[in-house]
């Protein structure tokens, strides 16, 4: 009994005295979603040891961690100034075996910050033109995350993902068709939030959709505009869809579809796709999940060729494939080409050519001349020349083509009236630009045909109607009969009378006889003779606007009177002459008097010679009636 006691023991301290026998070390099981976090320098240390096999399922999944947290860090780092920069980087990341992971880590940090919406739109428009199976997976993601957030009434969560496709469609990415589901759909059943989130989608695509499909856009805002007579939303509401009116009035000035820094693909190298809300794409959320790739290798290999051929890289060069374990090569060589890039741009400051033939100027004009002739509506053809950016300091250039394209038509037509109104309200340079037109016009008027006159004239006189330039560019025009020509007056019988049935004869008349615009008009009602004066109001009765000199014909009544004040105020103010002057008058005035005293004679005489002549006469035929 002591032994079978004292056995059990005894194995007991021998094996607490045997050394402990040490078992191989397992790899850290990261789990289906990645598992716990690894400090950098273990992971490189766990990738040395992995290295020997790059085919093994463990070296998979740290390259697979590791290229995670590469696109991660690239793309919260991205920003204006460094974005093709951070393309390079981009393109040598693995984007074929991770593009399930960059489309969820863009979407995470454009839904962190909405406001590089655009940015973020810019890097995935350069990448869908290399890889287009990348920006349809962000589409298809983003489509169902707007429908599944719009249904679930997650206001965050829409407005970020409706504006993230509103700048996937300005960039061309999806197609416009997409811009105008969506509004339909939020515009169909109108609350609150559906018509705010709609206002601020409207606001960011809709210089492109003007540009695209300006019918769409007009219905849309005709829907908006039957919810705003509705009443039903509220006041805050209302006021956010009037901001909209005003914003689209102005030409969706600071909403630009794509910034000029952001402007990274050219139109037609860009791949359009055509997904709808009514689609069910696959979100194909197993990209984002690691699994073993049998030809991992192998298709390394492959994305190395094709990171090579994007970036014109030679085959010597050194890549990392999709590893996302870059050194610091890369940083060197973007660092060379900003400095290259650094003295090419001062070499070209330093280096200033003048043209003296004009070409750019000339190509000016015929691209102002094909766009206004090639445009639909005025509005369409304001849009496009102000995205075209006229140089500053050439406005006149577009206002002269305006002018001369007006005149070229057989009649006048309104459309370019109301491109130049618009020009005016835009800029006060345009404003100042046709005024200084109209007094050069009028100055050369004689060299225009009658239906050149007639359009010109009609074009001005919409201008002035509208107030879009002063009033104060009559003071060139002088109505009198030594300063006009046949061109010229007919120029201003078509202003006015444009402007009578544009205004009315009696809202016409109250402007001319306005007491703060009255210096403006003394050279069309010239008050300086009578003779001057009545060329005037005969003029305008000529023409059937005889209403407009009532005022006129007045003052001409009291003109004597007028002139002869003035000459007697005259004669007061000059000082009075030496008395041999005064002497020397009188005495030329006694020789005229005696002058007129002869002549008054000689009548006379003339008088009395005539009736005796008469009367001699008068007897000589009744002593030739006795005879008989």
């Amino acid at each position: 009994g002591v032994e079978s006691s004292d056995a059990p023991a005894a194995a007991g301290v021998a094996a607490a005295a045997a050394p402990p026998v040490a078992e191989p070390r397992k790899p850290a099981n990261l789990g289906k979603t990645g598992g716990v976090y690894i400090p950098p320098f273990k992971l490189a240390r766990m990738m040395a040891d992995a290295a020997d096999d790059k085919a093994s399922p463990e070296y998979q999944r740290l390259t697979w961690e590791a290229l995670k947290k590469s696109l991660n860090g690239i793309i919260n780092k991205v920003n204006v100034t460094n974005i093709k920069a951070i393309l390079v980087e981009v393109f040598r990341e693995n984007l074929v075996r991770g593009r399930g992971l960059f489309c969820r880590s863009i979407m995470k940090s454009q839904m962190a910050s909405p406001s590089f919406s655009p940015i973020y739109a810019a890097l995935v428009a350069v990448a869908n033109t290399k890889f287009p199976e990348l920006g349809e997976l962000l589409l298809s993601r983003l489509v169902l995350q707007f429908k599944r957030s719009y249904r679930r009434n997650d206001k965050p969560v829409c407005s970020a993902a409706a504006r993230f496709l509103a700048h996937l469609i300005n960039q061309g990415v999806a197609h416009e068709v997409l811009a105008l589901e969506m509004l339909i759909l939020m515009l169909d059943a109108p609350s609150d939030d559906s018509v705010e989130m709609a206002t601020e989608f409207t606001k960011e695509v809709g210089a492109h959709l003007l540009d695209v499909a300006p019918s769409g856009l007009n219905s849309v805002f005709e829907r908006f505009r039957s919810i705003l007579h509705e009443g039903e939303i509220d006041k805050r509401v209302q006021f956010i869809i009037e901001g909209l009116f005003a914003v689209r009035k102005a030409g969706f000035p600071e909403h630009v579809p794509i910034k000029p820094e952001l402007d990274l693909v050219e139109a037609e190298d860009q791949i359009t796709h055509e997904i709808g809300l009514d689609d069910s794409p696959d979100p194909q959320t197993g990209l984002d999940i690691f699994k073993v790739d049998p030809e991992y290798a192998e298709h390394e290999k492959q994305y190395v060729a094709i990171v090579r051929e994007i970036l014109g890289e030679d085959d010597g060069d050194d890549s990392n494939g999709g590893g996302g374990l870059s050194g610091g090569d890369d940083d060197d060589e973007s660092e060379d080409e900003e400095d290259a890039a650094a003295a090419a741009q001062e070499a070209a400051q330093r280096q200033v050519i003048e043209d003296q033939t004009q070409t750019n100027l000339v190509n000016l004009r015929r691209t102002i001349y094909l766009t206004i002739m090639s445009s639909m509506d005025f509005e369409e053809a304001g849009h496009k020349l102000l995205k075209m950016g006229v140089p500053q300091g050439q406005e006149v250039e577009l206002v002269t083509m305006l002018i001369e394209c007006c005149s070229q038509e057989r009649t006048y037509k309104r459309f370019f009236g109301l491109l130049a109104q618009r020009f005016c309200y835009v800029s006060r340079a345009y404003a100042d630009c046709f005024s200084d037109c109209f007094r050069q016009q009028y100055l050369v008027i004689h060299r225009l045909e009658t239906n050149k006159l007639r359009n010109v004239a009609s074009l001005f006189a919409h201008l002035l109607a509208t107030d879009a330039i002063a009033w104060e560019v009559f003071t060139v025009i002088r109505l009198t009969e030594d300063d006009t020509t046949s061109s010229s007056r007919i120029f201003i019988k078509y202003l006015f009378q444009e402007l009578s049935s544009t205004l009315g004869l009696v809202k016409l008349n109250e402007r001319l006889n306005h007491a703060s615009c009255g210096d403006w008009f003394d050279g069309v009602f010239p008050k300086d003779t009578q003779a001057n004066l009545r060329f005037s109001i005969n003029f305008f009765t000529s023409i059937g606007l005889g209403g407009l000199t009532d005022a006129m014909r007045s003052y001409y009544k009291d003109m004597p009177r007028i002139l002869a004040e003035r000459q007697a105020a005259l004669a007061v103010q000059q000082p009075k002459a030496p008395a041999a002057s005064s002497s020397s008058s009188s005495g030329s005035d006694s020789d005229s008097d005696s002058s007129s005293g002869s002549d008054s004679d000689s009548d006379s005489s003339s008088g009395s010679s005539s009736s005796s002549s008469s009367s001699s006469s008068s007897d000589s035929d009744s002593s030739s009636s006795d005879s008989d």
